[in-house]
């Protein structure tokens, strides 16, 4: 299947896929707004918390600071990398817990700070840091409307605050204010980004989705645990970050779930491949690759008679030879496997990709019995570590 922006190919699964039917009726469009009403965000209807005007003073500044943990950072992070080809703003991203020193910039920064209780321990930290070396930053809070430190603290530094939906779990909002800010500030539309409405209705992609949610929970049935995300695009990372905590926080509960490992490639092929080939069989796999238009062509100058296969070649040509012949090895060794091919780097192309695997995880996460929403385990570690504080 193929849109304007990726070409998905699914499952190579030759088995008949189960609860097919179950999934293609829960794929109604209203039904899922009703019962998943963070889907919201990823519409045009989505009413922010804020007005375009509001951040007009905000855009005057060339660096920023988001500092965030998780989702209330991955989904910037990825927009960042992805689009950087049209991003001329600097930004630094504070995502785990800082034990370096804070350089003192030669440019006045924003500083964004996302968290949605307010209280994240490792989110007021790195804050900490930088407001200590980063006196005279401007700062912008996105934080839930309630009482937590973060709405205290925005008192005492005048900060902006935006409100962070209370119905938006951190994990799903890269398209509401916590993802569409930083993404605007970049000088990004944010509007370009929202691609349910679109994509609900097209028969194409919705087959693709169902074959792979079923796909994939008759992988988990058969004992295969790991989801393998073989990618070939560095600009990619941080949205398989992303989709790592997706799946991971969703999912995993009452012993289920999945265990989403990314691996490097081509580079794991050298490290890794030989376990992926004959190792346990319990892995399924995600290819992720990038069409480059410019990328560097082989200078013939340097090629000796040993590399005439590389004549007029270039170095994405390799990338995806090495893709392909992978791909050809899983199916001899009845590996199974789907791929994602970016076509173009735009906002649509990215934000088609976080529609597809948030609808999968919700989707997996009915057919798991499991509520793919909340998260009760992770406030153990925050629980345990405040006491060890005291």
């Amino acid at each position: 299947m193929e849109t304007e922006n990726i070409i998905y190919k699914k499952f190579n699964n030759r088995k008949k896929l189960t609860n097919k039917k179950k999934i293609s009726n829960f794929l109604n469009f209203k039904t899922l707004l009703n019962k998943y009403p963070l889907l919201k965000s990823l519409t045009y209807e989505y009413s922010y918390s804020f007005k375009k005007k509001d951040l007009k003073n905000l855009k005057n500044y060339q660096e920023f600071n988001l500092i965030g943990m998780g989702g209330s950072a991955l989904g910037a992070e990825a927009i960042y990398d992805f689009l950087s080809h049209k991003i001329k703003k600097k930004f630094f991203f504070f995502s785990n817990l800082q034990n370096f020193k804070i350089s003192k910039p030669n440019k006045k920064r924003v500083n964004i700070i996302i968290s949605k209780s307010g209280n994240t321990l490792e989110t007021v930290s790195n804050l900490n840091l930088i407001l200590t070396k980063q006196k005279t930053n401007r700062n912008l809070i996105i934080t839930e409307n309630k009482k937590n430190i973060l709405r205290v603290m925005a008192y005492k530094l005048k900060s902006d605050v935006l409100d962070h939906k209370n119905y938006i779990g951190g994990r799903y909002s890269v398209l509401s204010e916590v993802g569409m800010v930083p993404a605007e500030l970049m000088g990004l539309n944010e509007k370009k980004f929202k691609r349910l409405n679109y994509l609900i209705k097209n028969k194409g992609f919705i087959n693709f989705l169902v074959q792979n949610v079923s796909s994939i929970y008759s992988n988990i049935i058969q004992g295969k645990k790991n989801s393998v995300l073989l990618n070939y695009d560095e600009k990619l990372n941080n949205f398989l970050k992303w989709y790592q905590q997706l799946s991971a926080e969703s999912l995993g509960k009452k012993g289920k779930g999945y265990f989403p490992i990314i691996s490097t490639m081509p580079k794991d092929n050298h490290s890794l491949l030989q376990l992926y080939l004959d190792g346990p069989k319990n892995n399924f796999f995600s290819f992720f690759i990038s069409k480059e238009i410019n990328s560097f062509k082989f200078n013939e100058a340097y090629l000796i008679n040993e590399l005439s296969h590389l004549k007029k070649k270039n170095i994405y040509e390799v990338l995806n030879a090495q893709k392909k012949a992978t791909q050809n090895v899983f199916n001899k060794k009845k590996l199974s496997f789907r791929s994602f091919e970016i076509i173009n780097r735009s906002e649509e192309t990215l934000g088609e990709l976080f529609t597809f695997f948030i609808l999968e995880t919700l989707l997996l996460g009915s057919l798991l019995k499991v509520n793919p929403v909340n998260q009760p385990s992770v406030e153990l570690i925050k629980i345990e570590t405040k006491n060890i504080l005291k």
